[in-house]
């Protein structure tokens, strides 16, 4: 059931006298529950204060972002902004509307203040109590009270209607003023306005303070602390929980008009039961569905002599997720041409994993990679050259048949600290506590006439979650069988 009357919909059916008002407000538990600190307010405040002395001098808006509606009077679930969740510590749905505002401390700049700005519970004698269909608590649930919030989070936390006056104290003259952007556009609009009213430069300066915001929060992020090294295993755990119970529900895929969203759906089940859902959107891809990059449309047969490639992973209610792909023989045995190009891609993943250590440059585990398949796919007879020829800049044959990065790093975002600099992703060198894939592939479409014809439709990636350590690295999805033998050995056992 929906309810309009909030979005300005005139057909309400409900009661507005005041006898009703004064009926529905009273003979409720006002109880408040006691609220526990969270475990992540012990790591963000040494997260803000490596923002604010990154970012000198500047009063940092960092909103969760709003409710976006998906159909009339509905929304999409809510998920809040990664950068907000990284210096907050908040997660699963909290808290549409809300903002964390970190600081400069007066008396020690290089230490943070933090405010959090939020709709806090309203009162059982509001309209909004009952009549609120998108914030109400009758409708959406309970939202904590203010104490409740700084309890949980170890910060100051004020009511959302103070933030404008919050925002504007001592900007100009003592403190710069910007904001997360593309997150929340009247938090935007309000510190446009502030600034203006303060005589600090609009335009392409104010953006280029915006841009380095968002810069500043995604390098902090490339290395993860113990919290966040915690929370990952939890998402890996979980996702290959998943799979597991994608490869028992397996055969009720095969003959299904939508068999690949049958294994779609076993996911989700799956994610949403062991955590705050998918990650991002689930690849179920049969056949050659495999060979598109992105197949997350799923909806097509799964046949008993094909492979269906299943990319997926579990946000749990921190926000991090998992990222792991594993290529399965849909009849639990490969074929001779399926397993071919699964081992050509298992060895280029092990040769990544060879690489992987402390000091190696991030691109250098993509090149481990390609070296491999280049080489294989010469032994094919599919270059038009040599190995060597391909490798080099001016040819980059190989690159038709794996056409995307061995890895990303991983965390909040499944391709997580995107806006990071060339020098501190690429071009950098790994570091203990660095978390991202290795995910080489091959994808031979069955359009595609350079190939043999048993080659055709087949498409093969593995995708691993790596840690790396003091001394290298650790493979945290390493529970998920990965050799060609060991993956059969999985269906069977799990499917008996």
């Amino acid at each position: 059931m929906k309810d309009l009357a909030s979005r300005g919909d005139s057909r309400s059916q409900r009661p507005s006298n005041d006898a009703f008002r004064e009926f529905i407000s009273s003979g409720w538990d006002e109880t408040v529950p006691d609220a526990e600190r969270r475990e992540s307010a012990d790591f963000t405040p040494d997260r803000r204060d490596a923002l604010v002395r990154r970012l000198t001098g500047t009063r940092l808006v960092l909103p969760a972002g709003v409710l976006k509606v998906r159909s009339n009077d509905t929304d999409y679930p809510f998920r809040p902004d990664s950068a907000f969740a990284y210096y907050s510590g908040l997660g699963t749905d909290e808290e549409p509307d809300s903002v964390l505002v970190v600081e400069p401390s007066t008396e020690d700049p290089t230490v943070s203040e933090a405010t959090y700005f939020f709709r806090p519970r309203a009162g059982f004698d509001t309209s909004e109590f009952y009549a609120d269909a998108r914030y109400g608590e009758m409708w959406v649930g309970r939202r904590p009270t203010v104490p409740e919030a700084a309890q949980r989070l170890g910060i100051e936390v004020r009511h959302i209607d103070e933030l404008r006056d919050h925002l504007a104290k001592d900007v100009g003259a003592q403190l710069s003023l910007t904001v997360m952007p593309s997150v929340d556009a009247s938090v935007e609009a309000m510190v446009e306005e502030i600034r203006a009213q303060n005589g600090l430069p609009g335009g392409d300066e104010a953006a280029a303070e915006s841009a380095a915001l968002k810069e500043a929060a995604s390098e902090q992020r490339l290395v993860k602390d113990a919290y966040e090294i915690r929370e990952m295993r939890k998402a890996v755990d979980a996702t290959l929980r998943g799979f597991e119970d994608v490869i028992r529900h397996l055969p009720s895929a095969i003959g299904h008009p939508r068999g690949e969203r049958v294994i779609e759906g076993v996911f989700a089940a799956t994610a949403r039961a062991a955590g705050n859902g998918v990650g991002y959107d689930t690849i179920a891809a049969a056949g050659d569905h495999a060979c598109t990059l992105h197949w997350t449309r799923n909806n097509g047969e799964v046949t008993a002599d094909e492979l269906v490639l299943i990319d997926a992973g579990v946000e749990v209610d921190s926000l991090y997720t998992a990222d792991v792909t594993r290529t399965l023989p849909v009849s639990g045995t490969f074929s001779p041409a399926q397993r071919r190009i699964y081992d050509a891609v298992l060895e280029a993943s092990d040769a990544a994993f060879a690489v992987a250590r402390p000091g190696l440059r991030f691109r250098e585990l993509h090149a481990a990679a390609m070296d491999v398949l280049a080489h294989r796919l010469q032994e094919w007879g599919l270059l038009p050259g040599t190995a060597e020829e391909s490798l080099a800049a001016e040819g980059q044959w190989h690159r038709r048949w794996m056409p995307h990065g061995t890895s990303h790093h991983l965390g909040l975002d499944v391709h997580d600290c995107a806006q990071a600099r060339r020098e501190m992703y690429l071009d950098a060198e790994l570091e203990p506590g660095m978390i991202f894939t290795i995910e080489p592939g091959l994808y031979f479409k069955e359009n595609d006439l350079l190939v043999p014809e048993e080659l055709r439709g087949i498409g093969v990636r593995i995708e691993d979650d790596v840690l790396v350590t003091a001394d290298g690295v650790e493979n945290l999805s390493a529970a998920a069988p990965r050799r060609a033998e060991d993956v059969e050995r999985w269906i069977s056992e799990l499917q008996r």
